[in-house]
């Protein structure tokens, strides 16, 4: 299937977000893939057991619980991607795995496909900042699993790093050309509003809460956060793409335009000159910080 074809889903993970830069997606994913170990260490995962893995995009954490499932367990690939479905089957094909592979298209918050007290472990990864109805899908996670069975995720806080400080852009200290970059951000919270944006309408306490609610008994929570320089996106032999292309090229979200579509929609010609000319070389100097909140959940269902 072309990118073109693709749904917004498929084309983000398997392009957008890396701004189609090989050595990018490279690193990307080894940082991901310490998250998904976390999320699997949580979820105390036993060989012969069933894992549904919610909203499981390219497969990252779903391909990582076959080793720990064996031979006689199952995992259950969910996603609201077709798209990525078919993805995740081709690769399964490819790893011989298939046998141990189910596929079913569903959402966090409707899991109807899924029969009541039928997997051992149910797990998420930065799903529900995409899903409005938050308690419903925990009441989803717990319908579907057993007695005794597991939940474990992962969620980003961006209301950590929201509302940045109006002299930040993603980071970056714009004072200068502050008006300029006011308009660019604009652009991004026509499609996150600030007010209602499923990405901002809860925090880690919230997350508690609603596993609470759900019916788990026993549940634990670590917060993380980190606040530090940007790591660098260096430049590859196959692409020659300096950082700025891939920070100017690559998305935050499924949702989000890339920069470079943002400030082709929001600024003039001019406008996009000088909002260039000043922040490509603090980007490209790392002269910025990152803000990054994330939570663990994982409980069990008594």
């Amino acid at each position: 299937m072309t990118e073109s074809t693709q749904d917004q889903w498929a084309q983000w993970l398997l392009r957008r977000r890396s701004g189609g830069v090989p050595q990018r997606l490279k690193a990307m994913l080894e940082v991901l893939s310490t998250w998904r170990d976390r999320i699997l260490q949580n979820a105390h995962v036993i060989e012969g057991e069933s894992l549904l893995d919610v909203g499981c995009g390219d497969g990252l954490i779903a391909f990582g619980a076959l080793d720990r499932i064996g031979a006689h367990g199952k995992v259950i690939f969910s996603d609201i991607s077709q798209d990525l479905l078919d993805h995740s089957l081709s690769l399964a094909q490819q790893m011989q795995v298939l046998d141990r592979c189910q596929f079913i298209r569903a959402s966090a918050d409707n899991l109807g496909a899924i029969e009541s007290s039928s997997v051992d472990v149910v797990t998420t990864r930065s799903v529900l900042i995409y899903v409005k109805a938050k308690q419903q899908s925990f009441r989803e996670f717990y319908r579907v699993l057993k007695p005794n069975g597991r939940l474990s995720l992962l969620e980003p806080i961006n209301r950590f790093c929201y509302p940045e400080p109006l002299h930040l852009f993603k980071g970056y200290d714009v004072t200068p050309i502050q008006e300029i970059a006011s308009k660019v951000r604009a652009a991004f919270e026509c499609i996150h509003p600030p007010e209602s944006s499923p990405m901002l309408d809860f925090d880690e306490r919230d997350l508690l809460a609603f596993a609470e609610r759900a019916g788990f008994a026993e549940i634990h929570l670590e917060l993380q956060i980190e606040m530090k320089q940007p790591r660098r996106i260096d430049q590859t032999d196959s692409t020659k793409k300096p950082s700025w292309e891939v920070f100017l090229r690559s998305s935050g979200n499924p949702l989000d335009p890339t920069l470079e579509e943002a400030i082709a929609q929001a600024l003039t010609p001019d406008e996009v000159e000088q909002f260039t000319a000043y922040l490509r070389p603090l980007v490209e100097t790392m002269h910025g910080k990152e803000r990054q909140a994330l939570t663990y959940l994982w409980a069990v269902k008594h």
